[in-house]
């Protein structure tokens, strides 16, 4: 019995969610000396652009101050790029999933939350991985971070879904 083309690439997709994650596994192992940037950023960045823009930010995320002052430049920079970084990957499985789960699911709505509530779990025990990890920080705010990530691409691809039928239905 030949698989049909939609589970092939949904499966493509599948294999897309599965690989972040196991990024995501590889990066939580580390420590955040292993996985620090500041070098990097520092030779990238060295003129520290819109520093008297950035220098007037000031909030607090997981109960500690997120400033230049209280970070440095570069410490400050680096929270933001790890910050994107952890949208960015559950922005792929969020998405990933969804686009694999909908030709096996059918139902747009049902698909949608269980890859944003597979996107989010998985982001739970990511932390937890974290916790246990040591030299770790987990924080219940990067769960919450991940999530928006996960719903930002399946709140896209339900657009998308959406803008489809519509034209289908004009048709």
């Amino acid at each position: 019995m030949a698989v049909s083309k939609k589970i092939k690439n949904a499966n493509i997709y599948l294999y897309i969610a599965g690989l972040m994650m196991v990024i995501l596994f590889i990066s939580s192992s580390q420590t955040f000396e292993q996985q620090d940037q500041s070098g990097l950023i520092s030779k990238i960045l060295g003129d520290e652009p819109f520093f008297k823009s950035l220098n007037n930010v000031s909030f607090m995320y997981g109960g500690e101050p997120v400033s230049i002052s209280d970070s440095g430049y570069v410490g400050f920079i680096q929270f933001f790029v790890r910050k994107l970084a952890h949208f960015i990957s559950y922005f792929v499985i969020g998405g990933a999933g969804y686009l694999g789960l909908q030709p096996r699911i059918r139902n747009v709505g049902l698909t949608a939350f269980v890859s944003w509530l597979a996107a989010t779990g998985y982001a739970g025990l990511d932390e937890y991985h974290q916790m246990v990890t040591g030299g770790r920080s987990p924080l219940f705010e990067d769960v919450i971070l991940d999530s928006i990530g996960a719903a930002t691409a399946i709140g896209i691809c339900l657009v998308v879904v959406l803008v489809k039928h519509l034209r289908k239905k004009r048709r």
